[in-house]
């Protein structure tokens, strides 16, 4: 326990200010497009309504998907900007989260400002006008003076908001305190999860009280309680950033990581070598199959681990199985021809999506194969990874088999297990590497028809870091050298209910 307290705190400086730095300028964008617009709406009512609808239409949106529809949209601008212009812009990380969090912001500040304008007395505006006062010197002596306790209040609003939602920036590879939540909950380290709560929470509530002090300064037209809460924030803002100072050396890698413990790992063995190299390395973990595939392809990453199958089905869009062989050399061409992608090799270890079920349970059913289980499909639940029911890999099987199942539920992977445990799930869509099957005493079902796809785990570089010959060499030994038995002990390591092991730890038992 000792331990991972420790370690949380060391990990705390860098991802405060990551933190701290994205939502401060999600809020501060916010301001500068919100204000205005408020401005403008109280003006004129028939632009008031299309404005305030569209920030409302915007805060229907989950902030997960918001974040992530603006990765695909800034990849694509960034690719027309490297054709036309010769420079293209990263579409990965803080670019796509500042720009949905903006839009997460503008919703409180529209809203209140817009009523504070409106809700100054119609006397006070003829006064203004009756002294002579020109309509910017009525705003911005008059109105915005008295409205400034409401606005205050839509912005104290807008920084919790933002605060809070950019803890779900990591799965487009913006470090940030969900880093805490999102690892933690893969492998069920509380103290991450409850740290990254802690953290997120005691930043809203701290940024929410200097608010509140400028708040107070406004109402009570106290200047100098509002210059006094403004300089705390400034100062503590400031405070916050500087861990980022070390950040951002010429050299650095970019080691890229799906939100599943084998990659955690994976990444770390990598990481670990690179470093080992004399590079400096940072890391992009919890990212979604198509978003790590995009990102390395685009140079946001350079290097991370994926699976033959993942990439044949959902990269090259091929339903065929010509076999492992096969699929393997026709990725290492395609890829490259297509993508300037190399699949630098595989590591030995084959990760496949596989059916597996209670032994007890498929040995009362009478399930032994998928064919089996296409008979008892319809008195039974199927639990999933958050992403499988969407993959072509489900598709193909599903049409291999005629599945009818009772109920189909997804889990965040860690809980599809316990789900399986506990009897929410009957059969989960398992991995083949995991050690919680044998340790669960579970049964992989069979495949008769062959309907899933063959998935080594194979290290892709990214087209900018093709003649690295640094990386190259660091990497190169990791080819052919990890069994399946040993990473299903490392899973099992990082996984186990007692005397769990970081990420980290896992890697260098794996790979000294």
């Amino acid at each position: 326990m000792s331990d991972r307290v420790a370690q949380a705190w060391g990990l705390l400086p860098e991802y405060l200010a990551w933190h701290v730095l994205l939502s401060a300028s999600a809020l501060a964008l916010g301001l500068l497009i919100s204000l205005p617009l408020a401005v403008a709406a109280s003006r004129s009512a028939r632009l008031r309504w299309p404005v305030l609808a569209f920030a409302g239409l915007i805060q229907t949106i989950p902030s997960l998907a918001l974040l992530a529809l603006f990765y695909p949209l800034l990849l694509a601008l960034s690719a027309l900007s490297q054709t036309v212009l010769g420079q293209g812009f990263s579409a990965l990380g803080f670019l796509p989260s500042l720009l949905a969090l903006t839009l997460y912001s503008m919703l409180p500040i529209l809203r209140t400002g817009t009523a504070g304008i409106l809700g100054v007395d119609p006397a006070v505006r003829e006064a203004a006008d009756g002294v002579g006062m020109t309509p910017r010197q009525r705003l911005f002596q008059v109105e915005l003076p008295l409205a400034m306790p409401v606005i205050m209040a839509g912005v104290r609003t807008a920084a919790v908001w933002t605060i809070g939602a950019a803890t779900l920036s990591t799965p487009v590879g913006q470090t940030s305190l969900g880093n805490y939540i999102f690892a933690g909950l893969q492998t069920e380290n509380w103290v991450f999860v409850l740290f990254g709560c802690a953290a997120s929470a005691a930043l809203a509530m701290v940024v929410d009280q200097l608010l509140g002090l400028i708040e107070t300064g406004a109402a009570r037209r106290k200047r100098g309680l509002m210059i006094a809460g403004a300089a705390l924030l400034v100062v503590g803002v400031l405070a916050a950033l500087t861990p980022l100072a070390a950040f951002g050396k010429p050299s650095s890698y970019v080691v890229g990581a799906k939100n599943f413990s084998e990659q955690y790992i994976l990444a770390e063995v990598m990481a670990e070598r690179l470093e080992r190299s004399g590079g400096h390395v940072s890391r992009k973990e919890d990212l979604g199959s198509a978003v790590a595939y995009r990102a390395l392809a685009a140079g946001e990453l350079d290097v991370y681990v994926d699976y033959s199958g993942t990439l044949w089905t959902n990269v090259l869009k091929r339903q065929d199985n010509p076999g492992r062989a096969q699929v393997l050399a026709q990725l290492t061409t395609e890829l490259k021809k297509r993508d300037g992608v190399v699949v630098l090799g595989s590591l030995g270890f084959e990760n496949a999506y596989a059916f597996a079920m209670r032994a007890d349970r498929a040995k009362a059913q009478g399930i032994v194969s998928l064919a089996d289980l296409a008979r008892q499909a319809p008195r039974l639940t199927l639990g999933s990874d958050l992403e499988f029911l969407s993959r072509p890999e489900w598709k193909a099987v599903d049409a291999a088999y005629g599945f009818n199942f009772k109920q189909e539920r997804s889990f965040q992977p860690t809980f599809m297990y316990r789900a399986l445990s506990g009897g929410e799930a009957d059969v989960i869509s398992a991995f083949s590497s995991d050690g919680r099957i044998s340790a669960d005493k579970l049964v992989v079902l069979t495949d008769p028809k062959g309907a899933l796809p063959p998935y080594d785990a194979v290290i892709l570089i990214s087209p900018k870091r093709a003649g690295d010959e640094r990386l190259l060499a660091a990497l190169r030994p990791l080819i052919g050298s990890i069994s399946v038995e040993a990473m299903r002990a490392a899973n099992y390591s990082v996984d186990r209910d007692q005397g769990k092991a970081s990420p980290a730890e896992a890697a260098r038992a794996l790979h000294p």
